[in-house]
């Protein structure tokens, strides 16, 4: 059976979907995770520059620890669901990506229109003034780099217990109530309000496809789960997709 019709779903660009990623889809393109096996806690050298990160966020020792990631990530590539997504975007009239990576992976891929619930290490954003500014040059000139106010910056990233910009949850939110098929996608599904947002849909009425290697808390709930890898497992799942609708 076709996994559309599986579904109860009629694939064409009026289809509103929804696709949330996270860390598991940047894993798979050398991005270390934050937690378990193959965490970046595992690297020395992360754990030495982490321990000297912390608020008000716009210091030296938290830019040496934001350069090091960036410097890591700038070397890894998008990887197929990357891609897949981009190809989403340009396809369906009303699609939405929510992500919870902040690494720019998907806006490299193609990505036009992301909702980036943590922020992004590739911005920098001022305390003094709120000016957000673009950071995507590696190394910086300067640590910590400045606003033009003339005040250091802090990395435009949602740090644990700081709230989510509130227009970015609004608008992840509406999307999730409207969707009519809810993609999860490399999420452990442990991170709020991030796991609350497949079950929103779902209760609006969206079909929900998870792709993980392994079950997560919202396996139960989904109409469909397929086990295994993002970048293997998503671009099968849109060719199947777009087969349904050229049928």
């Amino acid at each position: 059976m076709r996994i559309a019709e599986e579904l109860g779903l009629r694939v064409s660009p009026r289809l509103r979907v929804v696709a949330l990623t996270g860390a598991g889809i940047s894993l798979e393109s050398g991005v270390p995770i934050f937690r378990g096996e193959g965490s970046m806690w595992e690297i020395p050298e992360a754990r030495r520059l982490a321990s000297r990160a912390g608020p008000p966020w716009n210091t030296r020792g938290t830019w040496e620890y934001y350069e090091w990631r960036r410097g890591l990530v700038s070397r890894c590539k998008p990887n197929p669901a990357h891609y897949a997504l981009a190809e989403m975007e340009e396809y369906f009239e009303d699609f939405c990506l929510i992500t919870q990576n902040v690494d720019g992976l998907h806006s490299r891929a193609g990505s036009r229109r992301v909702l980036e619930l943590h922020g992004s290490m590739w911005r920098g954003r001022c305390l003094e003034c709120g000016r957000v500014i673009e950071l995507p040059e590696t190394p910086l000139k300067a640590l910590p780099p400045l606003c033009a106010c003339g005040r250091p910056l802090r990395p435009d990233v949602v740090q644990f217990g700081e709230p989510i910009d509130p227009a970015v949850l609004s608008s992840a939110l509406a999307a999730c109530r409207s969707a009519e098929l809810f993609l999860v996608v490399g999420t452990s599904a442990v991170v709020y309000p991030a796991a609350q947002m497949p079950l929103i849909a779902i209760e609006s009425g969206a079909r929900a496809v998870e792709i993980n290697p392994n079950p997560t808390p919202l396996t139960p709930f989904m109409s469909l789960s397929i086990r295994g890898r993002a970048a293997e497992s998503l671009p099968r799942l849109w060719k199947e997709l777009l087969s349904s609708a050229s049928a």
